[in-house]
Formats: C-alpha cells, structure tokens, sequence
C-alpha cells in the first residue's frame, strides 16, 4: 500500500475554497479545480516509490494484477479526481471507443501535434465518467425533450430564439434536436452574441428554472452554449447522489464539489461555454441526439457495507464505505489494483491514517484493512 501525493490543478472553472475546506487548510486565493489521483502521465500521482507511472511500468502485473493487464494493458485503466467547479465548464462531450481511435489515428496521419490547440483527439481511448456528488451539485446532462426546450426558449420572450423553437416543434426527436444545435451553433457569431445577451437579461429577470441559465451567461457572455445549454437537463444532486456520462452524451458541470472517475483519457469535444477550439462537424458526428432522464444514481448497498454506483464500464468500479462508530475492520483486499480516498472523517488504511482528501494506491493483492469512523471511496476495475 502506497500513501499518494497527488496534484492539484488550477484550472479557471475551479473553485477557491472547497479543496481547501475539504483538506482543512487555508486557501491561497488561486482557483483549485481538481486534484489527480492515478497514473495520468499528465499529473501522476507521487509515492515513496517514484510516480504511480513509474511505479506501474517497472511491475504492471505485480501492481494491477494478471487479469488486469490481460484485459487493459500494463496501465492503470482509470482516474480518480476530486472535482471543485467555481463556475461552469465548458459544455462537451467524449467519443465512444471506435470514433476516439479513429479520431486519433485521423489525427496522427495528418501530423496535427498531440498538444496543438485545434487538435480533438489526445490519445485513443474513451472517457467514459462518473461523478458522484460530496456537496450539493449542479450540472448539466443529457438533451432534454424538444418540446420542453421549446417551451423554456419561448418563454424568454426573445424574437430570434422563434425559429429554434419552431424547429423543435417542426421534426421528429433526433432531427430537432441535431438542427438545432447545428444552427445554434453556426449562427453568425454577432447576431448570437445579440441574441445571448437577450436571452440573458430574461433569464436574470425571470429567475427560477431561467436562474442557472443567467449563472452560466455571467461566466460566459454572448456565448452560443448559453442557448445551447437549454436545450440540455439541468440536474442537482444531492450529497451521495451521481451521474454517469457515456459516450455522446453532452454535459458539463456548473457547481459544486464531487468525485469523479473517469477512463483515463483527455478526449473532449466542445459544443460551448469556452475560448477553446470547437470543431462543429466532429461534434456533431459524436453526440447523440436523444432525450431522456439524465437518470441520477444511488449507490447499491451489499452486506459487508460496501456501496456501489453500478456502471456499463469496465476501466472503473466506485464504490463507497461510510463507516459509523463501532465497526471494526473492513477488509477491502481484491485481486485488482485499488486507490482508496478518505472524503471525511478519520480512517485507517493499513499503516497510514487518512484525513479527508488523502489516498493511498493499493496493488493488485495486497491486503487493504480499513478502520475508523468517516467515508472512503474505492476506485477499482472490473476483470
């Protein structure tokens, strides 16, 4: 068992203060977004041993474990964050499996380089994510019906939104939705910045289901993903509450603090709510055009008191144990790799005592005993 020194980036869209809350200390008045812990080669993970990369490339079988490395290579197949949103990112969505390798191979053939602005596709693989809330938590996931987010723009009252609505009322589900987001987003960028700040005096005014709206436009002024966040379902979870985001569903996150796991990838393309390159027609050849219930999860408890948040993705397994007073220990020992994460009170694992935000990365087979009273998350595999 390894305890894991972990990096925090300060990305825009982070928050000042709830990293700091949550590791009880001072904050020091920079935004702070994520803290990584895994074997991303872009902020590994550190150890008595040499970075979690280092760690892992020197055993994969002995870290991971046999079936593991049979089923994903010799690499830690997930990321593990906490996630601290201050303001919205930007609205997006990931590539399934087939498009990010096509995606990537496209790219390498044509000689964009990996880190050049305009590139869509770092690496080959998915992202497939999941965020599970610690405070209440504010997102956006999934395309609403059409016939509600023609009636959320008309109620702005704003005479440019009128042939979006039209159209949301003039097609069958996926074309509405695919014409509109084209249109919105291949409009002539002045007659939408017009047409944003409009839209955003209204939200302001109206309030209630408009309120996240004129939250969003604030950060992003005269930007075409305030339109388009409309037509998306707005979702708060409560603490303990989670989504998971597949393939072609676009999201983005507004506020709140959470942990997230993901397949470790950086595959993002943009629909909005950023000065990052959008690539239109990649984006629409990814998203899937279909409404529904963002479909908010509850953890499954088993009898030994682990939680699960159950997924159709095999790079990641989180589960939760809340250990109350007077519960002993809890042997967590798998066959797969672990990283265990203290989000709250005071936990033992192994021979290192874990405040909230500390971690420790278990291999493959070594014994993993938790103790104390307080909550651990377990990230892990499915082999």
């Amino acid at each position: 068992m390894d305890r894991l020194d972990n990096t925090i980036r300060t990305y825009a869209w982070g928050s000042t203060t709830a990293i700091p809350r949550l590791l009880g200390v001072e904050p020091s008045g920079e935004p702070q977004a994520e803290m990584w812990m895994g074997a991303h080669p872009g902020a590994p993970s550190r150890t008595a041993r040499g970075t979690l990369v280092e760690v892992v490339e020197a055993a994969p079988e002995r870290e991971l474990g046999e079936k593991a490395v049979a089923k994903f290579g010799p690499r830690l197949p997930f990321l593990l964050k906490i996630l601290a949103a201050g303001a919205p990112l930007s609205l997006q969505v990931h590539p399934n499996l087939e498009q990010a390798k096509e995606g990537y191979a496209d790219e390498e053939r044509r000689g964009i380089p990996v880190d050049a602005p305009h590139r869509n596709y770092k690496d080959a693989n998915h992202k497939p994510e999941l965020i599970c809330a610690l405070t209440e938590f504010d997102g956006l996931c999934g395309f609403r019906d059409p016939l509600e987010a023609a009636e959320l723009l008309a109620g702005l009252g704003v005479d440019s939104l009128k042939p979006y609505v039209d159209l949301l009322h003039a097609h069958p589900e996926e074309a509405a939705l695919r014409e509109v987001l084209t249109a919105i987003l291949t409009a002539d960028p002045e007659e939408m910045r017009h047409t944003v700040t409009a839209a955003a005096a209204a939200c302001t005014r109206l309030g209630g289901d408009y309120a996240p709206y004129a939250e969003i436009a604030h950060h992003y002024p005269g930007d075409p993903g305030v339109i388009a966040a409309m037509l998306l379902n707005y979702v708060r979870l409560q603490p303990g509450e989670a989504l998971f985001l597949g393939a072609g569903i676009p999201h983005a996150y507004l506020n709140g603090l959470g942990v997230e796991i993901m397949a470790n990838s950086d595959n993002v393309l943009r629909c909005g709510l950023t000065p990052k390159h959008v690539d239109v027609p990649e984006l629409l050849r990814v998203v899937r055009f279909e409404a529904g219930d963002p479909g908010v999860l509850r953890p499954e408890a088993s009898p030994d008191g682990e939680e699960v948040y159950e997924t159709p993705i095999d790079e990641f397994r989180l589960s939760r144990y809340v250990l109350p007073a007077g519960t002993g220990v809890h042997d967590l020992t798998l066959d797969t790799p672990q990283i265990l994460l203290c989000t709250a009170g005071a936990v033992t694992a192994g021979e290192f005592e874990l405040a909230p935000g500390q971690s420790v990365f278990v291999a493959a087979g070594d014994k993993a005993e938790v103790s104390g009273v307080g909550t651990v998350f377990r990230a892990t595999v499915i082999v």
